[in-house]
């Protein structure tokens, strides 16, 4: 895995000294005004697997008895209220004070519990080109699902597309982050899908470990020193919920470089649950897109395809988070059909969903757009995944310069 270099807050990288450690890739140091922090000794970040130093401030090494985090000179957290410009203070102090102060915490886009679990990251249809003998571990579909979900699966997605509008980020959380930008959000993305790959972690985990990060965003606001934590915390979580083996706590402290202690990482889990909600099942671009393909099958190459394209729209909050996942995925399956078969959206699908190409355009644009400028995009961990030959390498495909919508 390659290694990142220096990160200033405006996203620009420069070369870091070689690596001090075998075998692991660290984020470079996010700076304030140009100016490095100091305590080197504890500025190691880990993009886990080769490396140096730390994409964000570092945490302090010694906790803080009976505290969630350890606390800054700045707040660590802020809840925020109904009104943008208010905020109530969240301290960090006794646990019992944690779970008053998040009484008042704004959650009325994710209150609700989703009951049934609709694991359709496994019901990827057998639709595979003749010429490919085999498929990803994560995209083999169990059979006994595909023989009986289509019976249900207008019910699951109507289902699906009711729980996406309650369990959604805010669209524009970011503007209310006083301390953490764009930049800095895609660069934890981008490490948490080179995790995904060292962990050999299923899809669909990546999809909400996001998802959990944003909806985290969306109620807190974070000291970029703590914003590692809160992904590393993400992607833990998810990984329980998700997979059959999830890696040991210790291995998540081990890919931040011990920048963060277990006693920090199991505290801030404990927290980001409480946030949330205890709402873990949630809808995600990966399930609609695979719902999508199962409905209107396509070939080996377009499925990879337009799977790399969601994974490129993670990185960027603006402009998708103010779409649907079920519009996002749609978006994909347009994109990656034009581009490999000439063709946009079925009419199987159009009535399926009740989209029409018209409605997926704004997003389908925006999408268009990301990957066209991926190729020139400092963070490549999504494009080097997909150029694995076991994804037919599609991240090397390239779009059409102009898609005739009009």
């Amino acid at each position: 895995m390659r290694r990142t270099g220096e990160m200033s807050q405006a996203g620009r990288r420069e070369p870091l000294p070689a690596a001090p450690r075998g075998g692991r890739t660290v984020l470079g140091v996010l700076v304030e005004n140009g100016q490095q922090r100091p305590s080197a000794q504890n500025t190691a970040i880990t993009r886990h697997l080769s490396g140096s130093e730390n994409a964000f401030p570092p945490a302090g090494k010694d906790e803080i008895s009976n505290c969630v985090v350890s606390t800054t000179s700045k707040q660590d957290f802020a809840i925020y209220t109904d009104e943008p410009e208010e905020k109530e203070n969240f301290s960090c102090q006794e646990d019992e004070e944690l779970e008053s102060s998040l009484c008042e915490l704004d959650t009325s886009a994710m209150t609700s519990s989703i009951h049934l679990l609709l694991d359709l990251s496994t019901a990827s249809p057998m639709l595979v080109d003749t010429s490919f003998r085999s498929r990803p571990e994560d995209q083999m579909g169990d059979p006994i699902t595909l023989m009986t979900v289509g019976e249900y699966a207008e019910d699951i997605h109507q289902y699906l597309r009711e729980a996406e509008v309650k369990y959604r980020p805010k669209p524009y959380y970011m503007r209310k982050q006083p301390d953490i930008t764009t930049e800095m959000r895609a660069i934890l993305v981008d490490w948490l899908v080179e995790v995904g790959e060292e962990y050999k972690l299923r899809t669909e985990t990546l999809y909400l470990a996001v998802n959990y990060l944003d909806r985290f965003l969306s109620c807190m606001s974070v000291l970029r020193g703590k914003l590692q934590l809160v992904g590393t915390a993400a992607i833990l979580l998810a990984a329980k919920y998700e997979e059959i083996y999830p890696p040991e706590v210790d291995e998540f402290v081990y890919i931040t470089d011990d920048t963060y202690t277990k006693r920090q990482l199991l505290r801030m889990e404990h927290l980001l649950l409480k946030v949330l909600a205890f709402d873990l099942t949630v809808p995600t671009i990966n399930q609609f897109l695979l719902q999508y393909i199962h409905k209107h099958g396509v070939c080996f190459r377009t499925e990879n395809f337009a799977r790399y394209l969601a994974e490129l729209s993670l990185l960027e909050a603006d402009p998708f988070l103010k779409y649907l996942p079920s519009q996002t995925a749609a978006a994909a399956y347009c994109l990656a059909n034009y581009t490999v078969n000439k063709s946009f959206w079925p009419e199987t699908l159009a009535s399926f969903t009740g989209y029409s190409l018209s409605e997926i355009v704004p997003c389908l644009t925006d999408l268009h757009k990301t990957c066209l400028d991926a190729p020139h995009c400092q963070l490549q961990a999504i494009k080097e995944k997909y150029k694995h030959p076991k994804y037919l390498q599609v991240s090397l495909l390239e779009p059409p310069a102009v898609l005739p919508l009009r």
